[in-house]
């Protein structure tokens, strides 16, 4: 490499520290190992992420640096678009969503429970969000709110209030929520954004977060082959681009992870993409949604014999919500249906919350594992079409506790 180019580093701070002898006197969360956490070493992970320009140098010179866990070339994210809007028809009571997944019906509200949406931030105006104590964080350098209409719509799944009488969200008791424009007023964004959101929310210990977004590799290849790159040496580029980033965002979730012993951690939760176009072609699920430790979310429809699999909802989700017409805020005001994964993974999102509060509330110790496991045997299949093939619902239709 013969001139410099940006790259992004993760570290752990606390790596320096434990060299110095610091420690904490105990864990804030005992007993988390029978969970299924690993026990660790007295000081938890303290990611930091960076943007930095190096040369080929550098770059040896940050290999052997033991703080810095991984490097990568920054690369292009977008939202997962909707595979279609429509204006909302005026109603009352719950949204089909909030019943599908048994939310009406649940005596938990997610109350005590800190959301995180990574998204194109939040319209903190809409009746939907009164009483919920917003913290804003723009990652983006477009500014805070939500010109896009993208994070409105998710965050009112999550945990909206009733707007003129319909009931949007799932969560609704949820008071706390971290929203990180991680993509900027055009739905676009880039992997260091996504990466100091992540580090941001789990800094401020949120116990879940949604993200309806996806790693652009496609973008990335276009970018450089119209800068004059081969069209052959494009591709290569943007795939090594896109194995750092995937390699960068596994190692940061290990140690969200990690973190489970000192805070409970966090339940990552994410769209599986909109590519497929049933019957033709169905493709898997997209980063970062594919990641370990992630849960994917596939799309559902009404039909006439039952929940059916969105002709649009990518294969291999590890589980499922409602994702077509679903009616939630709009940014600037009112309420709009939009379809997509990224409509289906806020319910999830919202669920988990009551998860995480039902079993808080037994009085035993909660962990982002012990979430996890509750929320996917507790999914179902009674509401499903005959025939729905396991590989496009993964473990079922998610339900509330």
């Amino acid at each position: 490499m013969s001139t410099s180019q940006d790259f992004i580093l993760l570290r752990d701070l606390s790596q320096g520290r434990r060299a110095t002898g610091l420690s904490v006197p105990s864990r804030p969360y005992p007993g988390l190992e029978s969970f299924g956490v690993s026990p660790l070493t007295d000081l938890p992970p303290e990611p930091a992420i960076s943007l930095e320009r190096l040369d080929a140098a550098d770059l040896r010179e940050a290999a052997r640096d033991p703080d810095v866990l991984s490097v990568a070339r920054s690369i292009p994210t977008r939202l997962i678009e909707p595979a279609g809007r429509a204006a909302a028809a005026a109603s009352s009571g719950a949204t089909w969503g909030v019943r599908a997944v048994g939310a009406d019906r649940s005596g938990y509200d997610g109350a005590g429970v800190t959301v995180a949406v990574l998204d194109t931030g939040i319209d903190r105006a809409h009746p939907a969000f009164v009483g919920v104590t917003l913290t804003e964080e723009d990652f983006s350098g477009t500014g805070n709110g939500d010109v896009q209409g993208h994070g409105s719509h998710c965050a009112g799944t999550i945990f909206g209030r009733d707007v003129d009488g319909q009931r949007i969200g799932v969560a609704r008791g949820v008071t706390s929520a971290l929203i990180g424009k991680v993509l900027g007023d055009d739905g676009s964004g880039s992997s260091e954004m996504l990466f100091n959101g992540m580090e941001w929310a789990g800094r401020n210990n949120a116990q879940v977060l949604s993200m309806s977004l996806g790693f652009d590799f496609p973008g990335m290849a276009a970018r450089l082959a119209a800068s004059g790159w081969p069209t052959e040496l494009a591709t290569s580029a943007a795939l090594e681009a896109y194995r750092m980033n995937l390699r960068m965002f596994d190692q940061l979730l290990a140690m969200v992870e990690a973190r489970a012993a000192f805070n409970g951690g966090t339940v990552v939760v994410a769209a599986s993409g909109n590519e497929s176009r049933r019957p033709q072609y169905e493709l898997s699920a997209a980063v970062p949604s594919a990641a370990q430790g992630v849960i994917s979310v596939g799309a559902l429809g009404e039909s006439l014999s039952g929940l059916t699999v969105a002709p649009f909802s990518n294969t291999n989700p590890v589980l499922a919500a409602p994702g077509v017409d679903v009616v939630s805020a709009a940014s600037g005001g009112g309420l709009v249906a939009f379809s997509g994964t990224s409509m289906a993974t806020p319910h999830v999102a919202g669920v988990t919350a009551l998860w995480w509060q039902a079993i808080r509330d037994r009085g035993v110790p909660v962990s982002a594992a012990a979430v996890n496991a509750r929320l996917r045997a507790s999914c179902t299949l009674e509401p499903l079409a005959p025939g729905v093939d396991v590989l496009d619902r993964g473990d079922g239709l998610v339900q509330a506790p």
